[in-house]
């Protein structure tokens, strides 16, 4: 499959901005056995970067210290500012 067959698996979620090289790879994995792309995929997400690699013990410690923080009574951030710190944080850079 070429990526002018791509093309036509616009409505099946294929980004096909990707690379001639890329598109080859993707028609070239999609021709594979089930349980071969169920590994190809794994493999590939797992090289990605996570959004963050805090362990469940540091969100636990993290969340400790903003209670304490909160029963002590240190001034939180206003609603409208933590809601513009987030857009600014999901805006595309």
């Amino acid at each position: 499959m070429v990526r002018s067959q791509l093309a036509s698996r616009v409505g099946t979620g294929y980004a096909l901005s990707m690379s001639p090289t890329a598109a080859q790879l993707l028609a070239d994995a999609l021709a594979l056995p089930e349980s071969e792309r169920t590994e190809l995929a794994v493999d590939l997400l797992a090289s990605l970067p996570g959004p963050d690699e805090r362990t469940d013990a540091e969100w636990l410690a993290e969340v400790e210290r903003r209670a304490r923080a909160a029963r002590d009574g240190a001034p939180g951030v206003a609603w409208p500012d933590a809601r513009e710190q987030i857009r600014a944080a999901l805006r595309p850079r």
